[in-house]
């Protein structure tokens, strides 16, 4: 599992990369709305997609880990279902760690990164993985389960996202508190995939949990809208 490093992430936003260019200030809401024609454009290219998803998740201070392997599907209408491949490992982290983290994406998967739930300021550009990037500061406009505060990285050619970072300003359940994230995308056909999450988050009484999300085996075909089972219950 990596090593998050997020410190809410602003201290690690040229890791890996180098500053190539000073971008305008005024270019900014340019950009932003250059990622907002973008983003518009994908949502209906990622409906019908699949992809398979591992889980690793641990919990450090119990000496406890577990691993999860699912199917997950966005129906024609964004519906997104998983669909259970495995589990091994320790009942806790499926219940406590890995079945939060689904319950939260629920709760937050339709609140996008917009300028009516976030305020945008541009920070900079760079050079991140072969790419150059633009990297904006995001600021929610309220507190809601869902919204964070922090980075957002966009591909310079494409507008879409390579990499959303930062900390929850709301947590989606009691047992949660100080949930941080780093979520990386690649760019393939001008679309942004998922690639890798890493998030930490505090659990009460448990202390520290860790979980890595890897994405794999992309594609595209019909998704019929019907309720997958439960992926926790299998």
């Amino acid at each position: 599992m990596r090593n998050l490093g997020l410190g809410v992430v602003a201290a690690c936003v040229f890791a890996g990369g180098n500053v190539w260019a000073s971008v305008e200030e005024s270019d900014g809401q340019q950009i932003v709305e250059r990622y907002l024609e973008a983003t518009r454009a994908q949502q209906e290219t990622m409906r019908g997609a699949q992809m398979e998803v591992s889980f690793e998740a641990r919990l450090p201070k119990l000496e406890k880990h577990g691993r999860l392997k699912a199917l997950r599907k966005i129906s024609k209408l964004g519906l997104i279902t998983y669909k259970a491949l495995g589990f091994s490992g320790d009942s806790m982290i499926k219940n406590q760690v890995i079945a939060r983290y689904l319950d939260g994406e629920t709760q937050s998967r339709n609140i996008a990164i917009t300028p009516e739930n976030y305020k945008f300021k541009f920070k900079g550009a760079a050079i991140w993985d072969g790419r150059r990037v633009y990297v904006l500061q995001v600021a929610p406009r309220r507190k809601e389960v869902g919204l964070f505060h922090g980075e957002l990285w966009l591909d310079a050619e494409t507008s879409m996202p390579v990499r959303e970072a930062g900390r929850f300003v709301k947590s989606p359940s009691v047992f949660l508190k100080k949930i941080e994230f780093v979520r990386d995308y690649e760019i393939q056909d001008g679309v942004a995939i998922p690639k890798h999450v890493e998030s930490k988050a505090d659990v009460r009484i448990l202390g520290p949990a860790e979980l890595s999300i890897e994405y794999t085996n992309f594609s595209r075909q019909e998704v019929a809208d019907e309720a997958l089972p439960d992926p926790l219950n299998h």
